[in-house]
């Protein structure tokens, strides 16, 4: 966590694990939409808020949000998007 923002940030922009098998085919996650736009394209993973690491390839609209991304959401934790 940053301590120089208003509000709490998650450095989670570089990947550290492997995809993570699960959830993101089930829900949809809050992370950076850079980072999101650049998998779409470019197949990379990304991380979301919650630290789910995975290649997003769905329109996240069309699902639930994932409730430990909305509770830090709402705990007013941010992504790190630089």
């Amino acid at each position: 966590m940053s301590s120089t923002s208003a509000s709490p940030t998650l450095d989670r922009h570089t990947i550290t694990g492997v995809i993570q098998p699960g959830d993101h085919e089930k829900l949809a996650h809050y992370a950076c939409k850079n980072k999101i736009m650049e998998a779409f394209i470019e197949g990379t993973p990304v991380v979301a808020l919650c630290g789910k690491v995975w290649v997003p390839t769905r329109d996240p609209e069309r699902f639930p949000v994932c409730p430990e991304c909305q509770d830090l959401k709402d705990q007013g934790f941010t992504l790190d998007c630089s």
